[in-house]
């Protein structure tokens, strides 16, 4: 009897071992393809064009929380469903105290996009490796996709810079382009165009946004 049970004991560890192995693999693939995705979203694109490092920490926690909490969830029978809701939760989160502007929540909005990817996307009757594959190409298209838009490929890229400008009296809309001349002999940015936001007459000064091409 006792042998029974033993055998039954070691049957028993051998297959959990078995179950662990199999699943540490998969969490181990696709949590390398996640975290590889968001380091060339975070490092190679969105740093040099923005010089942000204070929100490194957001992108990678956030993604890695949804990866997470998606693959474990999804182990006990997540509906799809339920997955984009929690989605959806983190992405409208927004910070209290400090203004985070739109192409800073548009990247953590990516990163949180990429995790749930990762986590939650499956094959039919499809080997494992060709799910690895799958979601590096889905990976790589959302990460090309970024990068051109945010390059002059397509098109000229377009950055805005806020100034407060005191001589009022070229505000006027018959005079924008001596105001955008004016911008250019005092700034050296060889702005295009302009739209006022905000006017003082009390300081005789106008906050004027800059657009121009990089």
């Amino acid at each position: 009897m006792l042998t029974i049970l033993q055998v039954v004991d070691e049957t028993t560890i051998a297959a959990g071992m078995d179950s662990f192995i199999k699943v540490s693999s998969k969490i181990g693939f696709r949590i390398l393809i996640d975290l590889a995705s968001v380091f060339i979203l975070v490092r190679f694109i969105y740093y040099p064009i923005y010089k942000h490092r204070e929100l490194f920490f957001t992108f990678f926690i956030f993604n890695l929380i949804i990866f997470l909490i998606s693959f474990l969830l999804n182990k006990v029978d997540l509906s799809m469903g339920a997955a984009f809701g929690l989605f959806a939760v983190f992405s409208m989160l927004r910070y209290r105290t400090e203004d985070i502007s739109i192409k800073d929540m548009t990247y953590l909005f990516l990163s949180i996009a990429i995790g749930l990817t990762c986590a939650v996307t499956k094959i039919k009757d499809a080997p494992d490796s060709l799910e690895y594959l799958f979601l590096g190409g889905v990976n790589l298209v959302i990460l090309v996709i970024t990068y051109l838009l945010e390059s002059s490929v397509l098109m000229k890229k377009e950055m805005a810079k806020l100034i407060i400008y005191e001589n009022i009296e070229l505000i006027q809309s018959n005079r924008q382009e001596e105001l955008l001349a004016d911008i250019k002999n005092r700034t050296g940015i060889n702005a295009h165009r302009i739209s006022i936001q905000k006017i003082d007459f009390l300081k005789d000064a106008a906050q004027i946004k800059v657009y121009y091409y990089e």
